[in-house]
């Protein structure tokens, strides 16, 4: 019989809603036109277009000419510090936290090397932006501040509305990488204040490689100087053709975000203290990073003294989670949050990530924490006995963190 998978990977994408999948499927073999075309296919797919326009800002509470489709929140992401960076003019600091998803840290990277003076905000252990250092860095040389509204990795939510005043406070621009709030708590544009917001539809039950940028206010899509040419579509900032079906699949997930956030955001966070509560009687050796501070409903990020994350990983594959690292060119480096928020590269490396979404149920929280805690009294028992049996002095180190 095969094994019963459990998802608790909800931060890395979710599970497309079935009501998205039904508004999305007529426009892949009926109403297939382009929507920039003149005929009646075509017109039919830009009607649709507008009416998913409408549908994220009757969500988001914002004009529906503030919204820019394109390809996600990396793109977005790109669109905007690189857009940014071509204004001209005397402003050549940009302000971010250590803590941003690698689409905003790399392009500030290539930003540093043409000459920007980027500056990393460092964190507290709660994984919360330093505002008092906030309001000494920003200064009338910003040109813009980008920060995450909720981290990836472990869930802290970021008080963007107070960032977002300094920074108007002195004339600069205010973006926010905000993919991992849509759909997991309610807020609106007005409440986050910033200028710019990336988004990305499958973060919240909606399509892949789709999501839009919200470009409002002096800073908005007709000041942004475009990085892509070579069309005129969504304001000129994202030339190309529009991926009908899942502008109109982000549209439905928007839709039934506004109904269903409030529902989601209470029930998932108890699905979420559930696990915790479960892991910590089983597991009173784990440390669950940021648990302390304000975070998204559904995230946990837990630290296994003395376990890599991967090993971990591959002796639950029936539980999907994922480790709180990344991968570059094969090597497994520790993650650049955690070790910001104080941890030393060795716990980094063995944080594992749990993100409970819509479709989780009480009993697969249950199973999953059983599971996950066998798994981990398994891989202490090897260690143990192998230690026993005469192991040398790595294996000895790991004897200590784990006891």
């Amino acid at each position: 019989m095969e094994e019963q998978i459990t998802y608790l990977d909800n931060n890395a994408t979710t599970r497309c809603a079935v009501e998205v999948v039904e508004a999305m499927l007529p426009f892949f073999e009926q109403d297939y036109g382009n929507a920039a075309s003149p005929h009646l296919l075509g017109r039919g797919a830009a009607k649709a277009v507008a009416r998913a326009r409408e549908q994220v800002a009757e969500y988001l509470e914002c004009d529906a000419g503030d919204v820019i489709f394109g390809g996600g929140a990396t793109e977005a992401n790109n669109l905007v510090l690189l857009g940014m960076s071509r204004r001209g003019g005397p402003r050549r600091k940009i302000v971010t936290s250590a803590i941003e998803h690698k689409s905003v840290l790399e392009p500030l990277d290539y930003l540093a090397q043409q000459g920007f003076a980027v500056v990393q905000l460092s964190v507290s252990p709660t994984g919360i932006v330093d505002l008092a250092a906030a309001e000494d860095v920003i200064d009338d040389d910003t040109l813009l501040v980008s920060v995450q509204a909720a981290n990836n990795e472990v869930g802290t939510l970021q008080p963007i509305g107070e960032l977002a005043h300094i920074a108007h406070a002195h004339g600069a621009a205010m973006h926010c990488d905000a993919a991992q709030l849509l759909g997991k708590v309610s807020f609106s544009v007005g409440q986050l204040g910033a200028d710019f917001l990336s988004f990305s539809s499958h973060k919240a039950y909606g399509p892949k490689g789709v999501g839009f940028l919200i470009a409002g206010g002096p800073f908005g899509a007709k000041n942004l100087p475009p990085v892509l040419l070579g069309g005129g579509q969504e304001s000129g900032l994202r030339p190309g053709t529009l991926n009908v079906p899942g502008i109109v699949g982000t549209g439905a997930a928007c839709q039934l975000c506004r109904d269903l956030t409030c529902e989601d955001q209470a029930r998932i966070s108890a699905l979420r203290d559930d696990l915790e509560e479960r892991l910590r009687e089983k597991l009173p050796f784990v440390n669950f990073a940021c648990s302390s501070g304000p975070r998204l409903p559904g995230t946990t990020s837990m630290i296994v003294p003395g376990i890599p994350a991967d090993l971990l990983i591959s002796r639950v594959p029936e539980v999907c989670m994922s480790a709180g690292s990344a991968c570059s060119s094969g090597a497994l480096s520790p993650s650049h949050v955690l070790i910001a928020l104080g941890y030393s590269r060795e716990d980094a490396r063995t944080a594992v990530r749990l993100s409970v979404g819509r479709y989780n149920t009480t009993e697969e929280i249950a199973g999953a924490a059983t599971r996950i805690a066998d798994a981990i009294s398994g891989i202490r028992g090897d260690i143990l006995s192998s230690v026993s049996h005469g192991a040398g002095g790595t294996r000895k180190e790991r004897l200590h963190e784990l006891t």
